[in-house]
Order: structure tokens, then C-alpha cells, then sequence
């Protein structure tokens, strides 16, 4: 039962002129490729084959001996996530229910926008910044490598990816230009919010 990688919900030169065809050619065509095909190659033929990645990421996520299924695990499933967080056109602000919860938890849009803004700039070497919901408060966290916010019980509702890969070939070592090109204009609120209607 093979983990299969989802279509991108875009065109590779959607997003530019923010991301270019060329950095979802490497980051899609051969990062996540490699973790998927990693991935299945590790599981195969184990118990872990029949599971949901999900579970297999919840289930190693504390094993050492199980680490390169965790890492392999949790970065295609990252990335999976990942593409659906941005959107031709996107950025701006969120609407309807999560606008509101956002103005409750953060304080104002900005202030939220700040500390993910923050999270993104500051996560030292590879990793992400995440907008997740955490027994019912909107929390910003960071996640170094292949962590994921899934193993500490919290439902992450949009990420940026601040590994190299991401940027390097649009921004070079310009990371927090790439993470604010990212919240201005690409991000995908109506993911977001129906993750954020989903889960509460």
C-alpha cells in the first residue's frame, strides 16, 4: 500500500514570480519524490506497510531505531501538507471563523503575522513554521528537520518549509525575504480554514 504523492494543485510556474518554476521542479520533483519513494522503500514488506503515514509517524516518532522511517515518513507527509498552503493569488488575510479566533489567540492579524513571520526567520538550520490548533488555541510553533507538530497532539492548519531547498535557488541565504514573499502572497487561507473547521 504504497504512499502515493499528491498532484501539485498548481502549475510548476503558478506561483511565481515568488517561488519560481525552477525551485518547484527540485523542491516537488526530487526532495519530496525522494522521501516518498525512501519512504515506501523502508516500509515495504513490514507491518507498517498496511498503515495510514500518519499512524507510522505517530508510532516511530520516539525510536531511534525507526528514524529513518520517521524522518522519510514525516517529511512526505510535510510536504504533502505543505503544497496545499500556498495558492496562485493568495496571502492577504483570513476571513469568517478563524479570522476571528486569530484576533482572540494573537491578538490582531498582525501580531499573529509577527510571530509566524518570527518563527520562519528564527528556526535554526532546516525545518518549519506552523499556524496549529492546540486543545482549541491557535498556537505559532517551529519544528526543526522532519518534526512535526502531529507528534505533540497538535492539528496543523498551514506551514511554511524554511529548509534550503525551498528558497535557495530564488532567495540564496535571504530567508526571512522568502518567508514574508510567502505570508504576502501565496498563503492559502482558505485551507487553513476549512483545517481550522475541521478540527475544532
Amino acid at each position: 500500500m504504497a504512499y502515493q504523492q499528491p498532484a501539485l494543485p498548481y502549475a510548476d510556474n503558478s506561483l511565481e514570480p515568488y517561488i519560481s518554476a525552477n525551485t518547484i521542479g527540485f523542491h516537488y520533483g526530487k526532495h519530496h519524490a525522494t522521501y516518498i519513494k525512501n519512504y515506501n522503500g523502508l516500509v515495504e514488506g513490514t507491518p507498517f506497510d498496511a498503515k495510514p503515514i500518519e499512524e507510522v509517524i505517530l508510532a516511530t516518532a520516539a525510536d531511534a531505531a525507526k528514524v529513518g522511517v520517521f524522518n522519510n515518513a514525516a517529511q512526505a507527509l510535510n510536504h504533502s501538507f505543505y503544497w496545499n498552503c500556498l495558492t496562485p493569488n493568495g496571502g492577504g488575510t483570513p476571513t469568517g471563523e478563524l479570522a476571528a479566533k486569530i484576533d482572540a489567540d494573537f491578538g490582531s492579524f498582525d501580531k499573529f503575522k509577527d510571530e509566524l513571520k518570527n518563527a520562519a526567520a528564527t528556526q535554526f538550520g532546516s525545518g518549519w513554521a506552523w499556524l496549529v490548533l492546540d486543545n482549541g488555541t491557535l498556537k505559532v510553533v517551529k519544528t526543526g528537520n522532519a518534526q512535526t507538530p502531529l507528534t505533540s497532539g497538535q492539528t496543523p492548519l498551514l506551514c511554511i518549509d524554511v529548509w534550503e531547498h525551498a528558497y535557495y535557488l530564488d532567495y540564496q541565504n535571504r530567508r526571512p525575504d522568502h518567508v514574508a514573499a510567502v505570508i504576502d502572497h501565496l498563503l492559502n487561507w482558505k485551507f487553513a480554514t476549512d483545517n481550522y473547521l475541521a478540527a475544532k
